[in-house]
C-alpha cells in the first residue's frame, strides 16, 4: 500500500478537530505544562517556511510532555493591533478590521495544514474587545497605583492621597518623576487640577512629557525598532526626535526586581546579560555643578574619584538646560546642532562612532577648584539616562577621549602609568595621581572615598541608577486599544470599569485630523455620557502582547482576566520560545507587566517564563540567472564568465536543485516572455545565496507548496533535520526529499506491497537493541531540544530496522510512539493501523532498557603493524590476556606474525587490537 500523505493528514486533522484531542481543561490528577509560542502578527503575505519553525518545535515538545503523562496546555493566538493594517486601511480605505481578519483566516488555514496540537477554543486576538478590556483594566490599576519602595510593590493611590492628608511628602519612598515637597496642609491647600498633576507625578501609568521619535508623514510615534537609520521603517518616511506629552509605564520603578528576577529563571546567560545591560544597573554619585549665571545641574557618575580630570562638561542636546544655558554668540550653531539631532534616534546615537558636538558658549564650575569647565552640547549624551548632563573625564574613558582629541581639549590621567590613548575607566587596580585629596590611593580604595568626601561637602549624594526608561505607552494611531481614560477640565480621569470595554469607534479616514489630532479626533460622540472628550491615542502594540500568556489560562472569564483557580493551576509558562528580537522589549514589559499583576494579586507567581528557548532564523537559499548584458539571453552559471552579465534574482520556487524551470521562467514575468538561454549540457544552472528570506529576493518558500508536494510530516521533519533550534540556518529544498524518502520507508516496514506485514512475533534482541537505542536519545534530545540529532536517530534506527526486517508489532508501536511529536499524522495512521483505539497522544512515551544496550559481543579488528588483517567476536567480558591469547593463537595470525615474537599489542577496548612485530 502506498504512503498517501495527501489523505492521511486531512483525516486526522479532522479527527482531532471533531474530536477535539487537544482541548484541555485544569486536571488536578496530573501535572501542568504550559507551552507557549510568541504568537504572531498575521500579515497579509501568510507564513513562509522560516515562520513554522519554532511552532514545531514547541508542538514536539508539547506532544512529548503529554505522552509523558502531563496536562498539557499549548494556546495560540494573534497579536492582531499593528500599524501594517492601520497603513493598508489608509492606502485602501479598507478597515483593518477586515484586513485583519481575513489575514487570520489565512493564518489559521497554514497552521492548521502543518498539524499543530494547539487548544484553539483558547484562541485570542488582541483586537477582539473581549479580549483588550483587561489591557484596559490592567492599564486603570496602574493608573490607580503607586510603586512603595518600603514595601517594594505597587499600592493604592487612595494610600497616598491618605499619606499626603496626614503628613505632606514627609515620610514618602516612592517612584516619582520629580521630586515635590510639600506639607499635609499645602496638600489640603490645592486646587482639584494641582493634587492631580501631583498624583500624576507618582502614578505607575502616569501622562508625561517625554522625548519621542515622531514620524510627521504617518502622524504618529514609533518605537525604536521601526525607525531604521532616521527614517520609517515602514514607508521610509522622514523621524525626528520630539518632546510630546504621552501616556507611560513606570517600569523604572520594577528595575530592582527585574534584575533579581532573572536569577530564578532558566534562561541562556547571553539573554539574561542582554536583559541586565538593558536594566543597567550603576552605583555611583548626584554631584551638583554650577555654571557662571548661577544655575546648578546635577550630573550622575559611577566614578566620583575622577572628580579631577574633568575638563568639559556635556548636556544632551534635548536637556532643559541645552538653551538656558547657550551663550547669544553661539545661539545659531547650537540650533542648527540640534536640529541635526532631531533626525536621529537614541538607538543610532548609542552607536554611533562619529564624534559630533557645538559649544554652548557657557562654562560650569569645578566642584573643588572652582576652574571653569566648557560646557558643550554633544548627541552621546542622552537625556534619558542620568541626568542628561555629564561631567567628561577624557582620559579615563573612551567616548570623552574621542571628544576631547575631536576638539582639542585638555586631557588629565589620573591612574599612575596610564596610557591615556586607550580606555582604562575600569583600572581597579592603578594608583590615584593628580588627584586631590585621593593621591596615593588605589582605585579601589578612592571611589568610596571620593562620594564620602562629595557627601561631606554637600556636593551631592549616593545613588544607583538605571539605565531603563519608563515605557512610552501611547500611539497617535487608529488601529490599537482605547484608553479608558476621560478628560474633565484638562484632568485625566479613569472610566469606570463597569464600562469596559471602551470599543474603538469607526471613523470615515485613518489618518490625522486637519488640525493635527490622532485618528480618533474624527470619531464622532467620542466622549463620555456627560460630554467630556476621550484620550484621542491609542495604546502600542506591546500593550496586549504583555498579558496573553494569562488571558490563555482562563479566556472565556468575562469576570476577571483570570481566576484564582486556573491562575493556581498553570501558575506560569513552563517553557517559552520565540525570536531573539524580544530580548529587551517584549521580554521587559511582559515581566513588567506580571510582577504589577503579582503586586495585585492577580498573578500567583513573579516571573511569567520560566524556560524560554530562543529559536534562530531560517534563512532563504536564493538562486540566481545571469543576464547578458543590454540583451534578453540568459547565461548558465558555469558559462557567465564568458560574458559580461549581471545577476538577477529568481523565484526559488521555479528552481530545482539549481536547475531552473525554463519555461516557468518566461511565464513569470512578462518581461522575459521572449527570453534566450545559453545552457551546459541541456540544462540551465542557476547560482545561489544565502540571505534573508524576503519577498524582494524571490526566496521566500509557502509551506502550501512544500506540504501539497510532500506533506506536512516532511515539512515538519526537515525543519528540524536543518540544524540546531537556535541557529540560524539556510533553506535548501535539495535535502528534503531525503527527508520524504525516510517516511516510506519507515511505512515499507508495516507493509510488503499492498500486504501488511506486522507480526505478534517476540522481537529479538538485536531489534529491541535498536529500538532502545532510539528511546533513549530521542528522550534526551527533545529535553535538550537538539531536535535535529533526533531526526537523525529515527533514520538510523529505521535503517537497522529495516537490515533486520523487522516486523514485530511490539517494536513498531514503540517506535511511532516515539516519532509521533515530530511526525504525527502518519504516527496516527500506523498505531490505528496496529489495531488501537482513539489517538495515539493517549499512550504513554516508552522508557528505555539499559540492558537492552548491553552488547553481548563485541567485534575487534586484528592489526598488524597498523594494518588491518581480519575480525574476531569476544565475549563483553573478555578481559586483556584472554584477547591476546586468542589473537596470537588464532591460525589466520600465523602468516603475519611469521614465526615472530611481537614486540607490542594495543589493544583499544571494544575496536581493535594492533600487533606491533
Amino acid at each position: 500500500m502506498d504512503y498517501n500523505f495527501e489523505e492521511i493528514e486531512k483525516r486526522w486533522q479532522q479527527y482531532w478537530t471533531e474530536n477535539q484531542t487537544y482541548r484541555v481543561t485544569e486536571n488536578s490528577t496530573k501535572p501542568k505544562f504550559y507551552v507557549l509560542d510568541m504568537f504572531p502578527y498575521p500579515s497579509g503575505a501568510g507564513l513562509h517556511v522560516g515562520h513554522p519553525l519554532g511552532y514545531i518545535a514547541s508542538d514536539i515538545y508539547s506532544r512529548f510532555k503529554r505522552l509523558q503523562g502531563y496536562n498539557v496546555l499549548h494556546p495560540m493566538g494573534y497579536d492582531a493591533y499593528g500599524l501594517p493594517a492601520e497603513q493598508y486601511a489608509i492606502q485602501t480605505g479598507q478597515h483593518p478590521a477586515i484586513t485583519t481578519q481575513k489575514n487570520i483566516a489565512r493564518y489559521r488555514e497554514q497552521l492548521d495544514k502543518i498539524g499543530f496540537s494547539y487548544d484553539w477554543s483558547r484562541e485570542i486576538r488582541t483586537s477582539d474587545p473581549e479580549y483588550y478590556k483587561w489591557t484596559q483594566w490592567a492599564f486603570l490599576q496602574m493608573f490607580k497605583s503607586y510603586y512603595d519602595f518600603d514595601t517594594n510593590r505597587a499600592a493604592p493611590i487612595d494610600r497616598l492621597i491618605a499619606h499626603f492628608e496626614q503628613q505632606g511628602t514627609e515620610g514618602i519612598h516612592a517612584a516619582c518623576s520629580e521630586e515635590r515637597g510639600f506639607t499635609a496642609d499645602e496638600w489640603k491647600a490645592k486646587s482639584e487640577k494641582d493634587r492631580q498633576d501631583v498624583l500624576m507625578n507618582y502614578r505607575i501609568a502616569y501622562l508625561g512629557d517625554t522625548m519621542v521619535n515622531w514620524c510627521a508623514a504617518l502622524g504618529t510615534v514609533l518605537a525604536n525598532d521601526e525607525v531604521i537609520n532616521g527614517l520609517s521603517q515602514r514607508g521610509g518616511y522622514p523621524v525626528e526626535q520630539k518632546r510630546m506629552r504621552q501616556w507611560c509605564l513606570r517600569v523604572s520603578a520594577y528595575a530592582q526586581r527585574l534584575l533579581d528576577g532573572l536569577e530564578t529563571i532558566d534562561w541562556t546567560d547571553s539573554l539574561k546579560e542582554t536583559q541586565k545591560n538593558w536594566i543597567g544597573r550603576s552605583e555611583g554619585a548626584v554631584m551638583h555643578f554650577k555654571a557662571q549665571n548661577n544655575i546648578r545641574f546635577d550630573i550622575f557618575t559611577t566614578r566620583a574619584d575622577t572628580i579631577f580630570g574633568v575638563t568639559f562638561m556635556v548636556l544632551a542636546p534635548e536637556s532643559d538646560l541645552t538653551l538656558l544655558l547657550t551663550s547669544e554668540e553661539q545661539l545659531p550653531a547650537v540650533q542648527e546642532y540640534l536640529e541635526k539631532t532631531k533626525k536621529r534616534t537614541e538607538r543610532e546615537r548609542i552607536s554611533e562612532k562619529t564624534v559630533s558636538g557645538v559649544f554652548s558658549g557657557s562654562y560650569a564650575l569645578h566642584p573643588f577648584t572652582g576652574e571653569k569647565l566648557p560646557i558643550w552640547i554633544s548627541d552621546y549624551v542622552l537625556a534619558g539616562y542620568g541626568t542628561g548632563a555629564i561631567m567628561a573625564v577624557p582620559a579615563h574613558d573612551s567616548r570623552d577621549y574621542a571628544f576631547a582629541k575631536h576638539f582639542d581639549l585638555p586631557i588629565i590621567p589620573l591612574i599612575e602609568g596610564c596610557d591615556v590613548s586607550q580606555e582604562s575607566f575600569d583600572a581597579k587596580d592603578g594608583v590615584m595621581i593628580n588627584s586631590g585629596f585621593l593621591n596615593g590611593k588605589t582605585v579601589k580604595e578612592a571611589i568610596p572615598a571620593a562620594i564620602d568626601e562629595v557627601e561631606q561637602k554637600g556636593l551631592g549624594y549616593r545613588q544607583i541608577n538605571y539605565r531603563l526608561r519608563d515605557a512610552i505607552f501611547s500611539r497617535q494611531r487608529y488601529w490599537g486599544e482605547p484608553f479608558p481614560i476621560y478628560y474633565k477640565d484638562g484632568i485625566a480621569y479613569p472610566l469606570e470599569e463597569s464600562k469596559l470595554p471602551l470599543e474603538l469607534p469607526e471613523v470615515d479616514k485613518y489618518l490625522p485630523t486637519e488640525a493635527g489630532d490622532p485618528p480618533l479626533g474624527r470619531a464622532k460622540n467620542w466622549h463620555t455620557e456627560e460630554g467630556y472628550p476621550f484620550e484621542l491615542s491609542t495604546m502600542p502594540g506591546f500593550a496586549g502582547s504583555s498579558a496573553y500568556y494569562l488571558r490563555y489560562m482562563d479566556p472565556h472569564n468575562p469576570k476577571a482576566l483570570v481566576s484564582k483557580h486556573a491562575d493556581e493551576y498553570w501558575r506560569n509558562v513552563d517553557l517559552y520560545i520565540g525570536g531573539t528580537e524580544h530580548a529587551t522589549g517584549h521580554l521587559i514589559y511582559s515581566r513588567f507587566w506580571n510582577k504589577f499583576l503579582f503586586d495585585l494579586g492577580v498573578s500567583c507567581e513573579q516571573e511569567p517564563f520560566k524556560k524560554l528557548v530562543n529559536q534562530g532564523m531560517i534563512q532563504g537559499r536564493s538562486n540566481f540567472v545571469y543576464r547578458i548584458n543590454h540583451t534578453q539571453t540568459f547565461v548558465s552559471y558555469n558559462l557567465k564568465d564568458q560574458y559580461e552579465t549581471s545577476p538577477l534574482h529568481v523565484d526559488v520556487n521555479i528552481v530545482h536543485n539549481d536547475l531552473l524551470d525554463i519555461e516557468a521562467f518566461r511565464n513569470w514575468n512578462p518581461e522575459y516572455k521572449k527570453a534566450e538561454f545559453i545552457l551546459e549540457d541541456g540544462k540551465y544552472v542557476c547560482g545561489w545565496a544565502i540571505e534573508k528570506m524576503s519577498k524582494s529576493m524571490f526566496n521566500v518558500v509557502n509551506p502550501d507548496d512544500i506540504i501539497e508536494k510532500y506533506g506536512a510530516d516532511t515539512l515538519r521533519l526537515y525543519e528540524m533535520f536543518l540544524g540546531p533550534l537556535e541557529q540560524s540556518k539556510p533553506w535548501d529544498t535539495n535535502g528534503i526529499d531525503g527527508v520524504h524518502r525516510f517516511l516510506r520507508k519507515l511505512w515499507n516496514l508495516f507493509f510488503d506491497g499492498e500486504k501488511w506485514r506486522v507480526s505478534d512475533e517476540e522481537p529479538s534482541k538485536d531489534e529491541l537493541r535498536a529500538l532502545h537505542k532510539l528511546i533513549k536519545k530521542v528522550t534526551t534530545d527533545i529535553e535538550q531540544f537538539s531536535f535535529n540529532t533526533s531526526v537523525s536517530a529515527f533514520m538510523i534506527c529505521v535503517n537497522e530496522l529495516s537490515q533486520l526486517r523487522c516486523n514485530k508489532k511490539a517494536i513498531l508501536s514503540d517506535l511511532l510512539v516515539c516519532l509521533a511529536p515530530f511526525a504525527p499524522h502518519i504516527a496516527e495512521e500506523l498505531w490505528h493501523r496496529l489495531g488501537n483505539e482513539g489517538t495515539i497522544f493517549d499512550t504513554a512515551f516508552p522508557k528505555f532498557r539499559e540492558d537492552y544496550l548491553q552488547e553481548e559481543t563485541f567485534s575487534y579488528s586484528i592489526s598488524f603493524n597498523g594494518r588491518t588483517r581480519f575480525t574476531l567476536d569476544f565475549p563483553a567480558d573478555a578481559g586483556r590476556e584472554a584477547i591476546e591469547k586468542a589473537v596470537l593463537e588464532h591460525v589466520k595470525s600465523e602468516r603475519w606474525l611469521e614465526g615472530k615474537t611481537p614486540k607490542k599489542i594495543i589493544i583499544v577496548p571494544k575496536k581493535i587490537v594492533n600487533i606491533v612485530i
